[in-house]
């Protein structure tokens, strides 16, 4: 019934008179394109690790179910509701950026999600399933860009298998092929219409492999493009309650705060601050105000963090100044000071100490798999952090504060000011300490203070006797260097399982350093937790009047090359030294067995971290020898090709006169490389010519002459059809010895007929040379009329 008013009537007349879209008949195309839909919503959930939209796939279906049926009909009431749909699905969309502004990710594909379930109704073209197939490749790509487990490989390996049958029935529906039949009908041709799965899969199994080379020798430059960081949503807190001075710790509750709302932790109770105790077996005992190193036990290994970083590094978390004996403390517990951030950003501004040293600047991003203290793990010197609370707090040591304990799923950013380690300079620095550095860092206990020091004095004066150099130990950096090696590598100083408990009175570093109280009987027991050799370092260098703290963190973790992350356990907690350098400040010395000497920085090259990690896997097959030559090889080749790219591009660098060499270098190098390409070419269709029959491959010359001139066979076209086609182009000769190969080679073919090859050859080269005639006739003509030189009447 038309409209009563007249304006919508004419509208409804001219929707009613418009010709009707052309229809996609192809079921097979509208089945897995839904499929490669389906995929790329099942893709999102699993990089979230959330079954967020999984609503979409039966009720995407259901659309894509109506657009079949209805696929030759209008739909305009149907168009009219998925429009008002789509207002409704935007004005949604911006809702959720309020909860979501600084990673907008997850919210833009929850949008389009929603916009291809409303498109699913109304899909009558081959366009329009373009557009999902489209849609399907975007979801994909942003649940890339989330993902951080390996559980999206399979993902892709199902998207790309549909993708290219799907592709393959939109090229035969463009040509208007129609649908596939698996089983094809008597005087049906095979080719036509039906699909040659074992080619599909020969393909699939090339880009797949092509795939996974180029992921691999593809380089991992560092650097975010963009200054949009991820962060978890804003959580609310109560105002006026966060002052930094209270550290939370679900495994080790301090004594007076067991209400501090610790539950689902695992924790233990309350952490037991001195004496003898059991660590807990979840929770790192190091992350808290005041840590017990008398404590006994072991973790169980429980991944915790993600890191995705432009460095490898360590994970700092806590530092502390006090030695208690048996333990740690933070001494200016009560001088931490709460940052407030703005409400319409996620950025905190932290202000670190000037340095020195060369820096660099990395970005660090941290999801978090298990509860953890109310501490930030963050690299060295951050200066910004993007944290989804509205407060954090910094106390004088620099460790970050939360106002509650990281919760699973909670994600934020640092960006680190890193410095680099710079030995020259480091040995250079002088030694006069600020007074702040040498009130706070060079307390050691009276009772042992005397006793450490002689033993460091001796250690170090050794030097020359152990190294066979007479050159002393005349800076900071080299002292430092020999009792934190000396710690690791001396065979009296061991890795106990299980040292003794220390007694009431005894001091740690004395019992490691010269044997525990509780030694059975004839025995002296050394050594202890790695935990403690960084003790014992730290207290040996403040007795020679070298300012050090104690610093707990973690290992950069297990550096997965297909997400590029760093998986981060609570077994990689542990606790080192820092080392203060008057205007370069604090650098990490490690001197627990088995670890490295100096913690990883900004000073490793992650460019081809996935490349290294394959060769690894490649190397631990193969005989040392065989992989120690092979690694040479390909280090001096990879060397070379950097050190050449350099060359190359430092003329850009050298004015004009650089600029010009390079372009006339690259103009070469191109020449040289289509050259060679064009000589590849050749070898490989001469060694293709040579494994046909004789037949065959003349036939096969004579198409490429002809192609080479401009007329080349379409597949359709039988070699008669062909050589009919080419009659009106060619002279009556030519046309004659076209006809004649022609027919030679069908009678072979399909007639098994004999054929005299040396007279098809002989044919073939008076073709050539009637064509190369011809050729340079004409080029000859052309260049004589325009000089104006010839016969003249």
């Amino acid at each position: 019934m038309t409209p009563s008013i007249p304006f919508m009537s004419q509208v409804w007349r001219r929707i009613e008179t418009a010709p009707k879209p052309i229809p996609e008949d192809s079921l097979w195309l509208r089945v897995l394109v839904q499929l490669l839909v389906i995929a790329g919503i099942v893709a999102t959930d699993v990089a979230i690790e959330e079954p967020l939209n999984l609503w979409a796939i039966p009720v995407s279906i259901l659309g894509a179910t109506w657009s079949w049926f209805r696929r030759r009909h209008r739909n305009v009431p149907i168009k009219f509701c998925i429009a008002i749909g789509m207002l409704v699905a935007l004005a949604t969309f911006f809702g959720r950026l309020f909860g979501e502004m600084n990673d907008t990710r997850l919210a833009l594909a929850r949008l389009l999600i929603e916009l291809q379930v409303l498109h699913s109704f109304d899909l009558p073209r081959r366009q329009d399933l373009g557009y999902s197939m489209v849609i399907g490749l975007i979801l994909l790509g942003v649940a890339g860009t989330l993902s951080q487990t390996m559980a999206f490989a399979p993902v892709v390996l199902v998207f790309l298998a549909l993708a290219l049958p799907t592709l393959i029935l939109d090229y035969r529906s463009r040509l208007g092929l129609g649908d596939i039949q698996f089983k094809p009908k008597k005087n049906s041709q095979k080719l036509e219409n039906s699909v040659n799965f074992k080619f599909v899969g020969i393909i699939f199994l090339i880009v797949v492999s092509l795939g996974l080379m180029i992921f691999v020798a593809l380089p991992r430059f560092p650097g975010y493009q963009l200054r949009t960081f991820p962060v978890s949503s804003p959580i609310a807190m109560p105002p006026g309650q966060f002052d930094g001075r209270q550290i939370l710790n679900p495994g080790y509750v301090s004594s007076g705060n067991n209400n501090n709302n610790n539950s689902g932790g695992g924790g233990s109770g309350l952490n037991q601050e001195t004496g003898a105790g059991t660590l807990n077996d979840t929770f790192y005992y190091g992350f808290n105000t005041k840590i017990n190193q008398n404590l006994r036990g072991e973790l169980k290994p429980q991944d915790v963090l993600r890191v995705r970083s432009q460095a490898r590094g360590f994970w700092r978390v806590i530092a502390f100044d006090r030695y208690t004996g048996q333990g740690w403390e933070i001494s200016r517990n009560d001088q931490t000071i709460p940052l407030k951030r703005s409400i319409w950003s996620y950025q905190f501004n932290l202000f670190p100490v000037m340095t020195k040293a060369k820096t660099q600047e990395v970005v660090q991003s941290y999801t978090v798999l298990q509860q953890l203290p109310s501490l930030i793990p963050a690299m060295d010197k951050p200066k910004e952090i993007y944290f989804p609370t509205e407060e954090i707090a910094v106390d004088p040591d620099g460790n970050l504060r939360s106002p509650l304990e990281l919760r699973e799923g909670m994600t934020y950013t640092v960006i680190s000011q890193v410095p680099y380690r710079n030995r020259n300079q480091l040995q250079q620095a002088s030694t006069n300490y600020p007074k702040n550095i040498k009130k706070y860092y060079l307390q050691v206990p009276a009772q042992i203070q005397e006793k450490v020091r002689k033993k460091t004095e001796e250690v170090l004066a050794s030097v020359n006797q152990v190294a066979q150099n007479k050159k002393p130990l005349d800076s900071t950096y080299e002292k430092v260097l020999y009792l934190a090696q000396y710690l690791k590598q001396n065979p009296n100083y061991k890795l106990q399982k299980e040292p003794p408990f220390l007694r009431e009175n005894e001091d740690l570093v004395e019992a490691f350093l010269f044997g525990y109280q509780d030694s059975p009987p004839g025995e002296k027991i050394t050594g202890g937790y790695p935990d403690h050799f960084s003790t014992v370092l730290t207290m040996m260098l403040r007795s020679i009047g070298i300012p050090a703290r104690l610093v707990a963190g973690f290992n950069p973790g297990e550096f997965n090359p297909f997400t590029g992350l760093y998986v981060v356990k609570n077994t990689d907690a542990f606790a080192m030294t820092e080392v203060y350098f008057p205007e370069y400040g604090w650098f990490a010395f490690n001197p627990i067995p088995g670890m490295d000497l100096i913690p990883p920085s900004v000073e490793e090259d992650q460019t081809f971290s996935a490349l290294k990690v394959f060769w690894n896997w490649v190397a631990g097959w193969l005989p040392s020898p065989v992989a120690n030559g092979l690694q040479a090889i390909l280090g001096t080749i990879i060397l070379g090709l950097l050190q050449g790219i350099r060359w190359f591009f430092s003329f850009f660098t050298e004015g004009w006169l650089g600029i010009f060499s390079g372009l006339i270098i690259t103009t070469g190098v191109a020449f040289l490389g289509w050259l060679s390409w064009d000589i590849w070419k050749g070898w490989c269709y001469r060694r293709w010519l040579a494994k046909l029959p004789p037949e065959e491959s003349l036939y096969q010359q004579l198409l490429q002459i002809l192609a080479s001139k401009g007329y080349p066979k379409h597949p359709t076209q039988t070699p008669l059809e062909y050589a009919f086609w080419l009659q009106p182009y060619h002279p009556v000769a030519e046309a004659e010895v076209i006809d004649e190969l022609s027919q030679a080679y069908m009678g072979w073919r399909y007639g098994g007929k004999s054929v005299n090859v040396d007279q098809m050859q002989q044919l073939l080269m008076n073709l050539k040379k009637a064509q190369w005639k011809r050729l340079n006739y004409r080029g000859w003509s052309k260049l004589s009329r325009k000089l104006g030189i010839g016969n003249r009447k």
